[in-house]
């Protein structure tokens, strides 16, 4: 049912917390299934230095989440913007089809922090 990749991910997530005073944090969920994703930032230089989550969900929400973190930590907000559900499918090895929806939470959260961080800082001036 799950690739392999999917199981290490979700029986070993990676950066897993909250992050101390960070530059976003945003949280999603998914009403038909119940998954919600508290997902934080911390933003230098227009780049994700430091991300965290908390993720209550299934198998495929944990390591959605999880590779998704990898895949955003270093690169610039605009390379992050990129990341999308089937990046995210592809680089787990891919979904069962009643499982891509997952993927859909962890790449609408990393496009909602930075752009809630990019309209605080349009405020700022």
């Amino acid at each position: 049912m799950y690739t392999e990749t999917v199981m290490e991910h979700f029986k070993n997530p990676r950066n897993i917390g909250i992050i101390e005073e960070p530059t976003a944090i945003i949280q999603v969920g998914d009403p038909d299934c119940g998954d919600t994703l508290l997902l934080s930032l911390k933003i230098k230089k227009d780049r994700v230095v430091d991300i965290k989550y908390k993720i209550y969900g299934c198998a495929a929400a944990i390591a959605t989440s999880s590779i998704a973190s990898e895949m955003a930590m270093g690169k610039t907000l605009n390379e992050v913007l990129k990341i999308d559900e089937k990046a995210i499918t592809k680089a787990l090895g891919g979904l069962p089809g009643e499982k891509n929806h997952c993927s859909n939470l962890a790449a609408g959260a990393l496009r909602g922090a930075i752009n809630e961080y990019r309209k605080a800082a349009l405020k700022k001036g």
